[in-house]
């Protein structure tokens, strides 16, 4: 047993915790709030929540509104620019994982003193690989959608339009998260379910990682019966509080699991599908890929106890053999609606396969030493063409 819990940021959880944060100690004088380029936070009505409790900090703010949802580097360079040139002392991102990430590169290169851009601080893949030499601005994750745990980990993903590589940024915890499930009940269908899914797909890679422990499984199956018992709620009945709730919590435990574990390949071959086609949403490039890339290991028998143990906790109580976590991944994605995703309807082409490998390898090669058992080129150009509709 081998692990190292180390997990700085105070968490404020639970239904009207957002208004909430002003009982806080204040982070600065001046914010930058990082946002989306769409309309949720103004939708949701988290936005002008937060503006009512910086306001009763006596703290002045700007707004960031240029984040896509796969944020791309110079955009994020923006926002450092941005946010330097107007004085900001602390940072607040407001939004999905994708803001998040955003947020937490800012607030770490912000302070720093050497003239760098974002891509100098990537330490892998064309990133310049710098380090960090000053402290992060204070920063403040406050997450409105539930899939990547984004607001408990010191990680974040970043895409460089440039090269196509997709790939991790590691910078400062936030000092405060709020997970307020009120700000999700808006949050589309589709896109729960996609957001959810990620945060499953956390929890399962975790727990079949070469890297697991009992601290990581731990979190991991729990989350996984959490996700399994209520993603279809959410997804079909988006209005239960008490569902949103339950996948939001499996969500930040799938921060967790990052924190004390780490995810596994699955998430480097979704990266490479979404560096080269950005409108591909994460969550939705992962179920995608998902059946064939669990069912390798299935297939060569790499950890059938770990198997059999998440399909327990899906539902299956009587699941004796690992190909019975296949069929209950099956089932939550068709209760979810998301059974029928096509690679086709997002402009992929199988011709792609051979450089999305090596985008693979290049961009986050790193997550390839976790897997149960190694895949070569081959294996992992297998999941492509068997996942490819």
């Amino acid at each position: 047993m081998s692990f190292v819990w180390h997990i700085p940021t105070k968490i404020l959880f639970g239904a009207g915790k957002l208004a909430e944060l002003h009982k806080e100690a204040p982070l600065g004088k001046k914010a930058l709030i990082v946002i989306s380029n769409g309309r949720s936070t103004k939708t949701n009505g988290s936005l002008d929540k937060l503006q009512e409790e910086l306001k009763l900090w006596n703290a002045e703010f700007v707004i960031f509104n240029k984040i896509a949802a796969n944020p791309i580097e110079p955009v994020v360079q923006e926002a450092v620019e941005f946010g330097r040139a107007n004085g900001c002392d602390f940072v607040v991102g407001l939004g999905g994982g994708s803001v998040l990430d955003a947020a937490k590169a800012v607030a770490s290169i912000i302070p720093q003193q050497d003239g760098g851009r974002v891509w100098d601080y990537i330490l892998f893949g064309t990133g310049g690989k710098k380090p960090l030499t000053v402290k992060a601005l204070p920063y403040i994750a406050i997450t409105t959608s539930a899939g990547t745990g984004s607001e408990v980990d010191a990680g974040a993903v970043i895409t460089n339009p440039a090269t196509n590589e997709k790939t991790a940024f590691f910078g400062s915890y936030p000092d405060l998260a709020i997970v307020d499930p009120l700000y999700m009940l808006t949050v589309p269908k589709h896109f729960t379910a996609y957001q959810g899914f990620d945060a499953f797909f956390h929890n399962a890679e975790g727990y079949i990682s070469n890297a697991c422990n009992e601290a990581s499984a731990m979190i991991e199956l729990t989350a996984i019966e959490k996700l399994a018992k209520y993603l279809p709620v959410a997804v079909n009945d988006g209005k239960n509080l008490e569902a949103r709730t339950q996948v939001a919590f499996a969500n930040t435990l799938g921060g967790f699991s990052m924190d004390v574990c780490v995810c596994t390949a699955e998430h480097s071959l979704e990266h490479a599908l979404s560096a080269y086609h950005p409108e591909l949403p994460h969550g939705a490039g992962l179920i995608m890929i998902s059946l064939a890339y669990f069912g390798h290991f299935v297939n060569k028998h790499a950890c059938d106890e770990k198997f059999i143990a998440m399909a327990r906790a899906m539902g299956k109580v009587d699941a004796d053999k690992a190909e019975d976590f296949i069929d209950a991944l099956k089932e939550l994605q068709t209760a979810c609606g998301v059974d029928n995703l096509k690679m086709s309807d997002y402009g992929i082409t199988p011709d792609e396969f051979p450089k999305m490998v090596q985008n693979t390898r290049d961009a986050m090669g790193f997550l390839l030493q976790f897997d149960p058992v190694a895949l070569s080129d081959d294996d992992m150009l297998n999941i492509y063409k068997k996942s490819y509709r």
